[in-house]
């Protein structure tokens, strides 16, 4: 968060909630009282400001969920705003004094949509739609942002963008790009778009769009998922204005089949893997080259840009959804900063990567720690912990050993099922969280925190054992209405559903001292599943994740 407003929320988490759900659920952490025990942390959610419906109450898949907010930033240059995203199409600016929102844009043209683009898909329960958006570090001057969106190719429409809705937006230069192949049948494009509003004092988009690229994709599951700018960089610096793009595999690395399997660990495709570009093709042109769709520039120092035949885009391979990333600094040593993955696993383990460059993550040989074999079962890994540098189907570089994660869960009763993002927390209201990493799990609401240093550790091998993970602690949640203490967002979701039923979404606040939690108070905590017997809906819950702005 700026030092603009480092004085109001020290940092924010954005929960969505998936199928069936109340809303998208954002939180501001103003503060966070010891737990039960020594090692759990408690943090108090209130209503924050209220988003509108853009699903239904009682409809099937995602039309069910009120919404499906799933991120939100705040606006570079202290401007007192918030952007939030909503899976099913919208843009939304808030204000962060008012709590008013207004529509920015909409990407939801399919059908009898009023937006912006026909072939967008919002399937019932993935993470599709308008799936993200970031500020260019220099947005404040040149009024850039960039979105992803999820098209499905064979819905009728056209791929250029309808302006009705945005009267402001000049679709006269708008040329869409080829799809970047992949190996197998295609279901799906992500599109990733560089927008510049030449007026971003107003809260209308008035300028233009160009596309960057589209990405095939296998199945409709595992999406280009995130984009970030590592917040250190300064103009002439050779990462300043970088982009760094989380893309999933797509489906491909869990199919049965030969012909896609490996899809994650080959480096002639742009899936399962983290991307770096440079969306200005005036930046940084003396150190590095035009891309093929002339669209981008791929910088020279990129991993793989002398390997015949691999995508000069890849930074690191072999993952399955990095569908969040996160960027931790040490304020005490900037130059000592990395850059942070959440990646959903298949069915055995939940992962945090610390990325590197080059390296390879293992997937789909590997998930979590452990050999993940042909059935998409797990099992121990080789003595010999090397894989194929596979750079086709058919050609090879060598061997190399997979970097493993610094944190992983079971898919388990005390786990979960698929993690949310998460951060490195290093403001100063909050001491007993400072150097953690808090993050969660979409579909039971757990939220979890770990020690940073201990994840360093842990990547950079210390003790020499790959298996070594950084120890995660669970937190709790006192809800303010009331005033019980409980283990997971799930029932604190559950119950606004049903109790807001037809209203429009929410968004809570996590604040501080809750009232009757402090040294003798009176909260008392539930498990996570308040009813034993009913075992917990995925489709009904959800941390989506964290974003620190």
């Amino acid at each position: 968060m700026s030092e603009e407003t480092s004085q109001f929320p020290e940092f924010w988490l954005s929960m969505a909630a998936t199928m069936n759900t109340i809303s998208a659920l954002i939180f501001a952490l103003l503060g966070l009282q010891t737990g039960a025990t020594a090692d759990r942390l408690a943090l108090r959610v209130a209503d924050y400001a209220v988003m509108p419906l853009t699903g239904t109450v009682d409809g099937p898949g995602n039309s069910g969920s009120l919404a499906r907010v799933n991120v939100l930033r705040e606006e570079l240059g202290g401007t007192k705003r918030f952007f939030v995203s909503d899976l099913n199409g919208p843009l939304y600016i808030l204000d962060t004094t008012t709590k008013k929102q207004i529509e920015y844009l909409n990407f939801n043209g399919r059908g009898a949509q009023r937006g912006m683009f026909d072939k967008l898909t919002i399937d019932a329960g993935f993470a599709n739609g308008f799936i993200t958006f970031q500020f260019d570090p220099d947005y404040s001057r040149n009024g850039k942002f960039y979105t992803i969106h999820l098209e499905d190719p064979a819905s009728e429409g056209s791929i250029l963008p309808d302006n009705k809705s945005v009267p402001g937006l000049n679709v006269t230069g708008y040329v869409p790009t080829s799809p970047i192949p992949t190996p197998g049948a295609i279901q799906r494009e992500a599109v990733l778009i560089e927008w510049t509003d030449t007026n971003i004092a107003n809260s209308t988009f008035e300028g233009s769009a160009r596309e960057l690229m589209r990405v095939a994709l296998n199945y409709r599951i595992h999406p280009m998922g995130d984009l970030i700018f590592n917040p250190t960089a300064r103009q002439g610096d050779a990462d300043w204005r970088v982009l760094y793009i989380g893309c999933g595999d797509g489906g491909s690395g869990e199919q049965q089949n030969s012909t896609v399997r490996l899809n994650p660990q080959r480096l002639d495709t742009m899936v399962g893997k983290i991307l770096r570009i440079i969306p200005d093709l005036q930046e940084h042109a003396a150190t590095s080259t035009i891309s093929s769709n002339g669209r981008y520039r791929i910088p020279n120092d990129n991993p793989f840009t002398s390997t015949a035949s691999a995508r000069k885009e890849i930074w690191a391979y072999g993952l399955r959804n990095p569908h969040r990333l996160s960027w931790d600094v040490d304020p005490e040593n900037p130059s000592n900063n990395h850059l942070i993955a959440a990646v959903v696993g298949l069915h055995t383990w939940e992962t945090v990567d610390i990325i590197h460059k080059g390296a390879n993550y293992g997937y789909a040989l590997r998930e979590g720690n452990e050999t993940l074999k042909l059935d998409n079962t797990t099992g121990p890994r080789p003595p010999a912990d090397r894989i194929p540098i596979q750079v086709t189907d058919l050609i090879t570089a060598g061997t190399v050993t997979p970097e493993y994660p610094v944190l992983q869960y079971p898919h388990t009763k005390d786990g979960g099922d698929a993690i949310s993002g998460g951060f490195v927390y290093r403001g100063k209201l909050i001491p007993a969280l400072r150097g953690k990493y808090l993050f969660g799990d979409i579909s039971t609401g757990r939220i979890w925190y770990a020690d940073y240093n201990a994840m360093l550790a842990a990547a950079n091998r210390i003790d020499g054992n790959p298996l070594t993970l950084a120890d995660m602690h669970a937190v709790d949640l006192v809800w303010s209405v009331d005033n019980e203490m409980y283990t997971s967002m799930f029932p604190i979701v559950e119950s606004a559903y049903h109790a807001r039923s037809g209203a429009a979404g929410h968004i809570y606040r996590v604040g501080t001292r809750p009232r009757g939690y402090a040294a003798g108070g009176r909260c008392r905590r539930r498990d996570l599943y308040p009813h034993e017997k009913r075992r917990h809906d995925s489709r009904r819950c959800g941390v989506y994740g964290f974003f620190c702005s």
